[in-house]
């Protein structure tokens, strides 16, 4: 068993065995030192790659290492991570007394919650859940330019800790509602272009574009470098206190004429963001929610290949606001990315809201089950993590 410590991305190739030091390429795995007896002085890692649901390290000396997740109390990560090992070459047989454990058995079930409220609170009381995950809106930490209001997490994140169980910031830069606008008020002036754009949500927005939202104008400068400043104030409160913190899903739909709007501009901008993140977070997990890029539907453009190799470079974890099995949108976009990259990124969460507990399972005709949700998660997207909006039917009937 090994503990993990959250590093940026590293060249695999330049850590050594002999220094039990392995790095799957931005999480550093101090290995046992039972396996010093067993690993040539000489070997390197040559290559990190996946099989099945296990990250597979590949060394000079044919060495090759299973690692499977689980969960732990004695990580200096905030999540608590160790890995187990299952080594191919018979020299090393002998060390390993186990196999790695089930994907299944290390899958963390967290809650989803715009609040930390009373029912939240009481479903923390499950042993089978590890922790929460709430939503916050910029405008609500930041009152007034440069002032900053955490209060609400801080009270929430004591209730949370009170109750044994771990925390998760999820970041609002945008919102779903006509009615609601998420940057701070004072960047309601000309300086900042207002702050924020409309923005349509749905299948129809190219050719009947209504208001449902608002969305940050991360790519205005001036917006941007107060959003990052506001990362850097979560930071230094935050960072080591919470497991993670989430950036909001990628998808966006603008007026692509109005606001000096690219779809290039926003791409770059939305990188610079999460690895702004990951670089402040030098503790907890930074994560980016991804789901579909504006102009990068099957990766045209290479927008998916080069998002996540950005995010495997910068040590940015990734994740999806929405787990919904088999879905064809979802398919043919990032849900062909996070596990590819699941053995590259520090880790990969995924979400299930409230929409997605609607959805209909195509072959049973009814809303898909715990177990289906879990099975996909687990063997098709291999996350780590899954947050259940608190409104799921097995929380609710057990």
């Amino acid at each position: 068993m090994v503990n993990s410590t959250k590093t940026g991305a590293r060249a695999v190739s330049e850590n050594r065995l002999n220094n039990f030091a392995l790095t799957k390429s931005g999480i550093l795995i101090q290995a046992p030192p039972d396996l010093g007896h067993f690993i040539p002085p000489d070997s390197r890692v040559i290559a990190v790659g996946q099989k099945s649901t296990h990250c597979v390290i590949s060394t000079t000396s044919s060495l090759s290492i299973e690692t499977s997740y689980s969960s732990s109390t004695h990580s200096s990560k905030a999540l608590g991570m160790h890995f187990s090992y299952l080594a191919t070459a018979a020299l090393v047989a002998q060390a390993l007394a186990a196999p790695p454990k089930a994907a299944s058995s290390t899958l963390q079930h967290w809650l989803y919650s715009s609040q930390v409220d009373e029912q939240s609170l009481a479903l923390l009381d499950r042993p089978d859940i590890v922790g929460i995950q709430a939503l916050y809106s910029w405008k609500s930490l930041e009152p007034s330019e440069g002032q900053y209001d955490f209060s609400v997490i801080s009270e929430d994140y004591q209730k949370v800790l009170a109750k044994g169980k771990k925390f998760w910031i999820q970041l609002q830069d945008r919102t779903f509602s006509a009615s609601n606008d998420p940057v701070p008020k004072y960047m309601h002036t000309p300086y900042y272009n207002n702050g924020s754009a409309p923005s349509c949500d749905g299948d129809s927005c190219d050719t009947d574009f209504e208001v449902t939202g608002w969305v940050a104008q991360q790519w205005n400068p001036r917006v941007r470098q107060r959003y990052q400043a506001l990362l850097s104030a979560l930071a230094g409160e935050f960072d080591g206190k919470v497991t993670g913190l989430n950036l909001a899903e990628t998808s966006i739909a603008v007026d692509e004429n109005a606001n000096n709007y690219t779809n290039e501009s926003y791409f770059l901008v939305e990188l610079e963001n999460a690895g702004y993140a990951a670089k402040v977070f030098k503790k907890s997990y930074a994560v980016q929610y991804v789901n579909f890029w504006p102009d990068g539907w099957n990766n045209t453009n290479n927008r998916f290949e080069d998002s996540f190799n950005y995010y495997a470079k910068h040590g940015v974890g990734v994740g999806g606001p929405d787990l919904i099995p088999n879905k064809p949108g979802q398919e043919a976009n990032s849900y062909v990315y996070i596990p590819k990259y699941h053995c590259k990124v520090p880790i990969t969460v995924v979400a299930v809201q409230e929409k997605d507990l609607e959805e209909i399972n195509q072959q049973t005709g009814k809303p898909f089950t715990k177990e289906e949700f879990v099975d996909f998660a687990v063997n098709e997207l291999h996350v780590e993590i899954i947050f259940w909006a608190v409104e799921t039917p097995w929380l609710q009937s057990s």
